[in-house]
């Protein structure tokens, strides 16, 4: 055996249809596209959701709802959270950059702090924004929560 005897395995390759090259062939005159209508012509592509003529879906459900283009998405931390990592690396001063070293937050992240969990340390927060029962936690323990723009 050598590189000039091999061969595909029977049956495992086909040849290509070859579409509009003469009567002769067998596959020429409408070239497999049946007679008239919109699928025989070139250029033809059925549009997206087309159901044959049916009311497509996307027509026959109603419109609802809206999206706010001037809403503004905040990253929110919770208190539990921030208790940690004030333990545990004994800051207290939390801002945006401490945040960002720590992973908990990426580069242009708007923060929202929430008042999930315990705090046990003093500390001073700085966010964009607070829930209240965040902002009286933080304050109850003497510490102070700071809104940044």
């Amino acid at each position: 055996m050598d590189l000039s005897n091999l061969k595909p395995a029977e049956g495992s390759t086909k040849n290509r249809k070859r579409i509009g090259r003469g009567q002769g062939s067998g596959r020429g005159g409408t070239s497999t596209r049946g007679h008239k209508g919109a699928k025989s012509r070139s250029g033809y592509s059925r549009k997206i959701g087309f159901e044959g003529g049916q009311m497509p879906l996307y027509r026959r459900l109603p419109k609802f709802g809206f999206k706010n283009i001037n809403r503004t998405e905040y990253l929110s931390v919770n208190l539990d959270t921030l208790s940690k990592l004030a333990e545990m690396k004994q800051i207290h001063d939390i801002t945006l950059e401490v945040l960002k070293e720590y992973g908990l937050v990426s580069a242009n992240t708007r923060v929202k702090i929430l008042g999930r969990g315990e705090l046990t340390l003093k500390i001073n927060v700085f966010a964009h924004a607070f829930s209240v029962s965040a902002k009286n936690i933080i304050e109850s323990k003497g510490g102070i929560a700071t809104v940044i723009k």
